[in-house]
């Protein structure tokens, strides 16, 4: 939290966020918790009165798309809505990243900015070269995992935690598996500091395979940034885990653990949003 002195009076600033949601979001309440607790001044608004007033978002430093199961998935996780994000609020969402403005897209949030585009500006719908398909063990999976910090444009990730950081992390996904258009794709985003997140296997060396990489994802990737690094999308629910207890063995796991890793993630966002005041 930063202090400002206004002749004798003191006051106090908090970062603005805000948590969007659509038809099927299901997990606005959990983020906002999470970014409140992160120390975030944080309001909650449905994506459809955004779009016919997108000036409903300025003020805030973070937008945050939430998880669930936007419109059912009916067409593909996250594609109705992600495309209703690209037609009426993409420009707004633009500019918000422009001026400096942090975007988080959580699981179905994810899948959404995927989907909008916001990933890859300068290329069509039809011609992107990443999205999320059904995980290869076609079925819906629930589990903790592992994530490893890349070195990434994610400034404000890899500033908090460093390349190399290991966080515990649950996902509750059934499209989750990050693919891309060929190899020459992937390496263009590793070329870009576009992989931020990787799942890796806890305490074990070799090859990640399932379920430490629970989706079949390409590189093992759980969550990318935009070429500015200041959108980011991940797979894997932080919000999920800020209490000590929320780990399934938070009674056996190394050290004191006053809180769930997942707040540290959010605290991390929360705070780069407050530098930027």
């Amino acid at each position: 939290m930063r202090f400002r002195r206004i002749g004798a009076m003191v006051t106090t600033t908090k970062p603005k966020a805000l948590v969007l949601r659509g038809p099927g979001t299901n997990c606005e309440d959990e983020t906002l918790r999470a970014l409140r607790m992160g120390g975030a001044d944080a309001d909650l608004l449905r994506s459809d009165v955004a779009a016919k007033d997108p000036g409903l978002l300025g003020g805030y430093g973070v937008l945050v798309f939430a998880g669930g199961f936007s419109y059912g998935d009916d067409l593909a996780a996250g594609r109705v809505w992600g495309s209703s994000l690209r037609r009426h609020l993409g420009t707004a969402l633009r500019d918000h990243v422009a001026k400096g403005g942090l975007v988080l897209g959580v699981c179905n949030g994810f899948q959404v900015l995927v989907e909008s585009g916001i990933f890859e500006p300068d290329a069509a719908p039809e011609e992107r070269s990443v999205a999320l398909f059904a995980n290869e063990s076609n079925h819906y999976e629930c589990r903790w995992v592992t994530l490893e910090v890349q070195d990434s444009k994610c400034d404000w990730l890899t500033g908090a935690f460093g390349a190399g950081h290991h966080m515990p992390c649950p996902v509750a996904h059934g499209e989750g598996r990050f693919a891309v258009k060929d190899d020459a794709a992937m390496e263009a985003l590793k070329a870009a500091g576009q992989i931020a997140l990787t799942y890796v296997n806890s305490g074990a060396e070799g090859p990640v395979g399932y379920p430490a990489n629970p989706n079949g994802a390409a590189g093992d990737v759980a969550g990318i940034c935009d070429p500015t690094g200041r959108a980011m999308g991940l797979m894997p629910h932080p919000e999920r885990n800020l209490d000590p207890w929320n780990h399934p063995h938070w009674t056996r796991l190394p050290g004191r653990r006053d809180e769930g890793e997942g707040l540290a993630f959010y605290r991390a966002l929360v705070e780069s949003a407050l530098a930027g005041l």
